[in-house]
């Protein structure tokens, strides 16, 4: 199974997919977590780029840069996974690639979408959990986390378009997407993450003990902080 976790800036999601990976694993369910840009050597050297904040791309290089990316995790990490019989949790994926390169710069929908597809192969997820955040709560906590990249420092108006576009992007596949409201607390928002998987992974889930001390990941100091590390 293959399931992709969205948001935008401040949202939780990169928090989220590590805590669910080590949720399903402590049960033996063999998994895959990895992200974009990244999960790859050459995905990684990417996501350098495209996050630098002294020198970052104009937006028709970002979806070359984020395709170049794609393609290397799809077909080196992404479909292998698949065909072994893994569940594969990626932090990010090619909605985001609509939503920020297509909503929020501007780029035309239909040739962002035909990157995407060139890119991924045509490969969709079975399932996106996306974590919905009003902008202004979701850069307090980027900021707050102390990890300021190029994304985060675009204005007001261009996260308030890449979140509509999420949102858009959810109400046009409804049974893909599922919107959890990232704003409540950490345990809510964990306990919708579980309702909203299918059923013997959330009979799995819900019933894993796992002992971690989430005070201490990504080193933040409280729940709040935890959830919303990382992005």
């Amino acid at each position: 199974m293959f399931i992709t976790i969205e948001g935008p800036e401040g949202s939780g999601k990169s928090a989220c997919a590590r805590w669910l990976a080590e949720r399903l694993s402590s049960r033996g369910i063999a998994v895959t977590e990895t992200r974009e840009p990244g999960g790859t050597a050459l995905g990684e050297r990417i996501r350098g780029f495209v996050l630098d904040r002294v020198q970052p791309p104009l937006p028709r290089t970002s979806l070359f840069l984020f395709s170049a990316a794609r393609a290397e995790l799809v077909g080196r990490v992404i479909r292998p996974a698949l065909a072994a019989d893994r569940v594969v949790i990626c932090d990010r994926y090619t909605d985001s690639t609509l939503a920020y390169q297509g909503f929020g710069d501007g780029m035309p929908l239909d040739d962002v979408r035909a990157a995407v597809r060139l890119a991924s192969g045509g490969l969709l997820p079975d399932l996106t959990l996306l974590l919905d955040v009003p902008v202004e709560v979701g850069l307090r906590r980027r900021e707050g986390a102390g990890n300021w990249n190029a994304f985060d420092a675009r204005d007001l108006a261009f996260h308030e378009r890449v979140r509509i576009g999420f949102l858009r992007l959810a109400s046009d596949e409804p049974i893909r997407f599922r919107v959890i409201d990232a704003s409540m607390s950490l345990n809510q928002v964990h306990s919708a993450v579980l309702a909203a998987l299918p059923a013997p992974l959330r009979e799995n889930a819900e019933a894993a003990d796992v002992a971690l001390d989430w005070r201490t990941v990504g080193g933040a100091q409280d729940e709040d902080a935890v959830l919303h590390s990382a992005e």
